[in-house]
């Protein structure tokens, strides 16, 4: 077996119950999105507790923001089996996610019960501030994955590509497209290797976690029309499978398999997607709104469970299936490539989800438009805290809502 350390890292072991005492604290108070995310753990575990050193854990942080899937679960999930192997991780997945996954639970379950003016208007606030939020993630994503025009024009070929194709179909052929012309174009460079970036896993079971991972991404589709629980699975698993560039890459992914089959209602997804931005932790738990609002069983706190536990299975899966690998890999340019032509496509199926659904979803007149930018300035302008303005976006719809 392998194992992660750099010059500098103190102790390597520690417990389960370590891990998730930690994790639990960075969960309740890690606002802000996987960037943040990142930020708090190197404070807290490299800065503060020295599990491992800045080269080591800036070698990890690349890694999961080159996989698909949620970038800062999986590098929680690594140091937790850094630090205490298989236990830890999943420690650490656990005390991580479940805060976020419990209120976006209870919201789920109690947000049918709303009723009356205000009430609906706190709701229709959320809706907008997701498209502030939104914007945002797009503007960001741009500006560090499309330097050159070259990398927008691939952006650009992936809105066309979901302007006539199907958006679940649409979405896998313009990340395939995009890796295709990234490889073409061949800007990529090889990192030089370092040995000392690996962890606990074995070639054999990280070949059966790629194979898993490729696996249940295959046959879960075939399986999926023998019960109503196999296919909503199915639908999160794909959607995991698929999520490049960032947690916000989701909300197309998701909007494919749960809105546009009828499972949830347009409405409730905004909400949702909305809410979600005012809780730490990770915004895959948005799976587990999603999986309690479902129309069809199963759904309330099985659905939440069965989604939540899908939506997160494939990222670690094809995390622990390459890391004995990473350092290899690496150094390959057209890896490097294919992955930046894959990233600027991912760009433009998020700006094609900031037109619809998120505003055409959200925006009816020029008052909504008013809160949105209100919104989009407080976040970029201002830089205040997600949380922060959506609180006001709640009381701005609420406000709104009097007046009409």
């Amino acid at each position: 077996m392998n194992h992660l350390a750099g010059a500098g890292a103190e102790a390597r072991q520690g417990s389960a119950a370590e891990v998730f005492l930690v994790f639990l604290k960075l969960g309740l108070t890690s606002f802000g999105g996987p960037i943040a995310h990142l930020g708090y753990f190197r404070d807290e575990l490299v800065a503060r507790r020295r599990w491992l050193d800045d080269h080591a854990y800036a070698d990890l942080v690349a890694l999961c923001q080159f996989l698909p899937g949620p970038a800062s679960s999986q590098v929680g999930f690594a140091l937790g089996m850094i630090r205490a192997g298989w236990p830890g991780a999943l420690a650490a997945f656990a005390a991580f996610t479940l805060p976020s996954a419990l209120i976006l639970l209870i919201f789920a379950l109690t947000a049918t019960a709303i009723d009356g003016q205000l009430g609906l208007g706190v709701l229709h606030g959320l809706k907008i501030v997701a498209v502030a939020i939104v914007a945002q993630a797009v503007w960001g994503m741009a500006k560090s994955l499309c330097p050159d025009r070259e990398r927008a024009a691939i952006a650009v070929v992936a809105v066309a590509v979901l302007a006539f194709v199907p958006r679940g179909a649409g979405m896998i052929a313009a990340i395939l497209l995009g890796a295709a012309i990234g490889l073409i174009l061949g800007r990529g460079a090889g990192r030089p290797a370092d040995e000392s970036v690996t962890v606990p896993v074995s070639r054999r079971v990280a070949g059966t976690a790629i194979f898993a991972f490729f696996a249940l991404l295959v046959l879960l589709p075939i399986v999926a029309g023998q019960s109503q629980a196999l296919a909503v699975v199915d639908s999160f698993y794909r959607a995991g499978a698929l999520v490049f560039g960032g947690g916000h890459v989701v909300l197309p992914l998701l909007d494919a398999e749960v809105v546009q089959r009828g499972w949830v209602d347009p409405d409730s997804f905004l909400a949702g997607y909305g809410a979600a931005q005012a809780v730490p932790g990770p915004l895959f738990t948005f799976a587990a709104y999603l999986g309690a609002v479902l129309k069809p069983e199963p759904n309330g706190i099985a659905g939440a469970a069965l989604a939540l536990m899908a939506v997160f299975l494939p990222g670690f899966l094809i995390l622990v299936g390459i890391l004995p690998f990473w350092n290899r890999f690496r150094t390959m340019a057209p890896a490097q490539s294919l992955m930046q032509g894959a990233n600027a496509a991912v760009v433009g199926i998020l700006g094609a989800a900031l037109y619809s659904p998120v505003f055409t979803g959200a925006i009816t007149d020029l008052r909504d438009l008013a809160l949105a930018l209100a919104c989009f300035v407080g976040l970029m302008a201002w830089r205040a805290p997600p949380w922060m303005i959506v609180i006001i976006a709640a009381i701005g719809g609420a406000g709104l809502a009097l007046v009409r």
